[in-house]
């Protein structure tokens, strides 16, 4: 991995945190942050949009409040999405991706987190009117600042990477990646991860499971019953213990506020599925043998 910063294994989600889930106080967000330090998990994944454009001031208010040092910690954020809201006089949702903006975006991400700097900097969605050079003059002079340490992307193809890399390193990817959704096994984005020996991320790492019953998560809940009590895990244990398996080494982003679904997460690192209880769980999951 080409990535300079010493990010943890399991990553703290905070999208929930805000006006779009929890809606935390600042207390119960300073105490969710020191129990995740307390549970091993030292980075937290943002975005500017998230909240309506609130969470990030939001947790920078608790985050300076705290006794938690800031080299203690990894900040990853996102920006690009011109989300329509409350906070933004955009008419349309869109993507936008030119040198002067990315900057702004930036340098309102740092007020917002009350921070120096970004340890991770992410494209959020990939843009179809986006140039490389345009991207890559942006980072060079945030990094030139001190203003971001690493640049990466989420949700782009490997395509869209290699047009980025014609001008500036990307050094990692977060995408949809679960037992539910685990396309980007198939369709070369982990294969580019490990070629390219970038930071592979995951976002809903737990997938639909815990949110919709269909054929798909009645099977997995079957599969799972019997390795719950082989691997003595509870079963969102044994699906983050799946994405962990992946040889493109895959740091989950695990969006939860409640503490202890938190320390479950860091008890996944422990878990080693045995490679066929992999491919069973892989199984349930398409609904049908494997190839």
């Amino acid at each position: 991995m080409k990535t300079t910063q010493n990010y943890s294994r399991i990553i703290a989600g905070t999208m929930t945190w805000g006006s779009w889930g929890k809606n935390l106080s600042e207390s119960e967000i300073i105490k969710l942050m020191q129990h995740s330090l307390d549970a091993g998990i030292t980075t937290f994944d943002h975005a500017d949009i998230y909240g309506g454009y609130t969470n990030e001031a939001m947790f920078g208010e608790a985050f300076a409040n705290s006794s938690i040092s800031r080299d203690n910690i990894q900040l990853i954020s996102k920006c690009g999405i011109q989300h329509v809201c409350d906070a933004r006089e955009a008419k349309i949702g869109h993507y936008q991706y030119n040198k002067e903006y990315i900057i702004e975006s930036v340098h309102q991400s740092l007020k917002n987190l009350k921070t120096d700097y970004l340890d991770f900097l992410l494209l959020h969605r990939p843009g179809p009117l986006m140039h490389p050079l345009e991207i890559s003059e942006a980072i060079y002079q945030l990094k030139s600042q001190g203003k971001i340490i690493d640049f990466g992307v989420s949700n782009f193809t490997p395509s869209q990477i290699q047009m980025i890399e014609t001008a500036v390193p990307v050094l990692g990817n977060q995408v949809e990646f679960s037992l539910t959704q685990n396309t980007v096994m198939y369709d070369g984005i982990l294969d580019d991860c490990i070629t390219n020996k970038r930071m592979a991320m995951a976002w809903s790492s737990l997938g639909s499971y815990f949110k919709t019953k269909n054929e798909q998560t009645t099977r997995i809940k079957e599969a799972l019953s019997s390795l719950t009590k082989k691997y003595n895990a509870t079963e969102d244990q044994l699906l983050l213990a799946w994405v962990l398996k992946h040889p493109a080494n895959v740091h989950p982003v695990v969006g939860t506020a409640t503490p202890e679904r938190i320390t479950a997460s860091v008890g996944a690192l422990h878990i080693n599925l045995e490679l066929e209880d992999w491919f069973i769980l892989l199984k349930a999951s398409q609904g049908h043998p494997v190839p």
